[in-house]
């Protein structure tokens, strides 16, 4: 992708240039992976503070349309809330080609789109924050209505490197307490491996056309997701009375594992599962 394309993309975005260059850059990859066309509407699921959503608007350009939607508030996420990034984003050179809402919640019988309103559903990078199987086969099911291809990329819980090592042991700790707690704000509450994702959008009545492991060694989210796990599992698994000790005991053992994984390797991100489907 031409760095001028990238330049232009992060102008309209709220948070630092230097992160966001490379998760720019990220995106438009799995745009590009995607084969979304000038002109296309596009209904975004969990568009969270816009990074997807700006690629996908510059892509459509201004004969296209992106409806972002999310299930959170305007208030969530730091240091820049996904209100305020939206807001940002809105009020760019993009702005004219994109909606973004929150507080939409995708299973409620209140939302939904006339048949075939969207060329594309993309569901990226937010299938993590679900709660459960159950609500990822539900969304996929309900917007399947709604559009003809559906554009997925998650995480690849399937490690292709040592370096992707500390990466995956923070997530799955994380995914482990993420069980036993009623409700969260976390990045990772529930983990899903890409066989967990075909069954739910097989279940739902999709056909996955192509698929593919796209990897961006620069992406900073693993040391996010690694220095999150680090400061808060201590808090995290004391607040949970319902945690039993073995449990607690083995997620401990895992986070000293986590500590001398990351002394001992390079620090790479998970690649990201990819696929198209119809």
């Amino acid at each position: 992708m031409k760095d001028y394309v990238i330049t232009d993309i992060v102008e309209c975005m709220a948070s630092g240039e230097k992160i966001q260059r490379i998760q720019t850059e990220h995106r438009l990859k799995l745009v590009e992976s995607w084969g979304i066309k000038e002109g296309s509407n596009v209904l975004e699921i969990g568009c969270g503070q816009g990074d997807t959503t700006a690629a996908l608007a510059y892509i459509v350009g201004e004969q296209g349309f992106i409806h972002g939607i999310d299930i959170a508030s305007p208030d969530y996420g730091a240091p820049i809330t996904v209100g305020d990034s939206a807001r940002y984003l809105q009020q760019s050179k993009l702005g004219k080609q994109l909606k973004m809402e929150f507080n939409v919640d995708v299973l409620s019988a209140e939302v939904d789109f006339p048949e075939n309103s969207f060329d594309y559903i993309v569901f990226s990078h937010c299938s993590w924050y679900l709660k459960s199987f159950e609500e990822l086969e539900g969304i996929l099911k309900k917007g399947r209505k709604w559009g003809k291809i559906l554009c997925f990329a998650e995480w690849d819980s399937r490690i292709q490197m040592i370096e992707q090592y500390p990466h995956f042991l923070a997530v799955f700790i994380q995914s482990q307490y993420e069980c036993f707690k009623e409700s969260s704000l976390s990045n990772v509450r529930t983990l899903f491996t890409p066989a967990d994702v075909k069954r739910a959008v097989e279940n739902a009545g999709w056909t996955i056309k192509e698929e593919q492991s796209i990897h961006s060694p620069q992406l900073q989210d693993a040391k996010w997701e690694i220095d999150m796990t680090l400061t808060n599992y201590k808090v995290e698994i004391n607040n949970l009375v319902d945690l039993p000790g073995k449990l607690k005991s083995l997620i401990q053992s895992e986070v000293i594992l986590l500590e001398e994984a990351q002394k001992d390797h390079v620090i790479k991100p998970l690649s990201t599962y990819v696929f198209i489907a119809e």
